[in-house]
């Protein structure tokens, strides 16, 4: 590449839920900056990750998945979904060996008929055989004939390094949108947000995580230390005995599992507070979205 030439650009990542976005981003800006889980519907926000070089800059955007819209927060979802399709220089629609139901998706229609050059990722290729994977690539070349196919396993980093170039070669010519040390477009703030929500997702089942938001009311940084106040949104009040648990347990052990994650997130000490309060339907709540950021 000529050294001369600054490329940049726009690459958002669109597929259903769970199948490995936000492990996918980490992967190619080589940080842990969206929160993963097993479970769908793990990302809610629309998020930047920004790749900095001598010659280029790539700003990827990790979506929350596509899925039909049941209350107001998913609508809000799908919103930042279809907005990535609106300023991407290049789209990678990732699909997984467990999911044959992209294609059917009305939503599915508006990334085909999207002009942006695109790339389709088939991720979890460890968990399926050659075999598998091949006939699933000969599908996916009759959908998207235009777009360069690849298998990939994110989590295991095979092919990351083959996708990555990729979308170097196919990057157009342009200038820096952020400054070349920037990583997002969010602060510590919302990552603080995000990686309690990941530990509230990995301890607690059914429809528990997804009645969940969490709200930061106190960031305070100080030589050393952070001190961090949340506030746990539920939508029950028979939910909150649960994220409590048994004379504080369950909120007790989440929260020595976010302090350890900020910790290591941040490189210095977190002293975490969290509190829990009834937020009665505020997925369903206009008001309470747009506070919560959405």
């Amino acid at each position: 590449m000529n050294s001369s030439v600054f490329k940049s650009g726009f690459v958002n990542i669109l597929g259903n839920p769970n199948v490995g976005k936000s492990t996918l981003m980490n992967a190619l800006i080589g940080t842990n900056l969206a929160i993963t889980t097993s479970k769908a519907q793990t990302t809610r926000h629309r998020i930047l990750g920004i790749l900095n070089e001598d010659n280029l800059q790539i700003v990827f955007s990790d979506t929350p998945g596509i899925l039909e819209p049941k209350y107001k927060l998913q609508e809000s979802m799908l919103k930042s979904a279809a907005g990535a399709l609106e300023d991407a220089d290049i789209i990678i629609v990732v699909t997984a060996v467990d999911d044959d139901t992209l294609d059917k998706d009305p939503f599915f229609s508006r990334i085909v008929n999207c002009q942006a050059p695109k790339i389709l990722v088939i991720n979890k290729v460890d968990l399926s055989t050659q075999s598998a994977v091949e006939n699933l690539i000969s599908k996916w070349k009759s959908i998207l004939p235009e777009s360069l196919l690849l298998p990939v396993s994110a989590k295991h980093n095979f092919n990351v390094d083959t996708l990555l170039r990729s979308i170097k070669e196919m990057l157009p010519e342009g200038p820096a949108y952020f400054p070349d040390d920037q990583i997002s477009d969010r602060f510590e703030r919302f990552f603080a947000s995000e990686i309690i929500r990941e530990k509230i997702l990995l301890n607690y089942s059914k429809e528990i995580p997804y009645s969940v938001e969490v709200e930061i009311e106190a960031y305070t940084e100080e030589p050393g230390l952070t001190r961090i106040s949340a506030l746990i949104h539920i939508e029950r009040e028979s939910q909150k005995g649960i994220i409590i648990g048994h004379k504080g347990s369950m909120l007790k052990r989440t929260g020595t599992m976010a302090r350890k994650s900020l910790e290591e997130f941040l490189g210095k000490k977190v002293f975490l507070e969290m509190r829990v309060r009834v937020s009665g339907e505020w997925r369903q709540k206009p008001s309470m979205l747009k506070r919560f950021g959405y």
